[in-house]
């Protein structure tokens, strides 16, 4: 009985799919996708504070010459 029970075993580990070579790659992908948005969000920011600051920075001149 014992002697069954590892041979279905092993057969089973053989068709089925690997989970921890899945789970390695949707760690990765996981990984991939926050490194892309941290990415989008550093750009974002740094474009929009150079706007903000252009702009109060003329704003600020505008107040001082009247």
């Amino acid at each position: 009985m014992a002697f069954a029970i590892l041979q279905l075993r092993s057969w089973l580990s053989s068709v089925l799919p690997d989970r921890d070579a899945q789970r390695g790659a949707a760690l990765v992908e996981y990984a991939l996708l926050i490194a892309f948005i941290v990415m989008v969000c550093v750009i974002a920011m740094t474009t929009l504070g150079s706007i903000t600051s252009d702009g109060i920075s003329r704003g600020g001149s505008a107040i001082s010459n009247n």
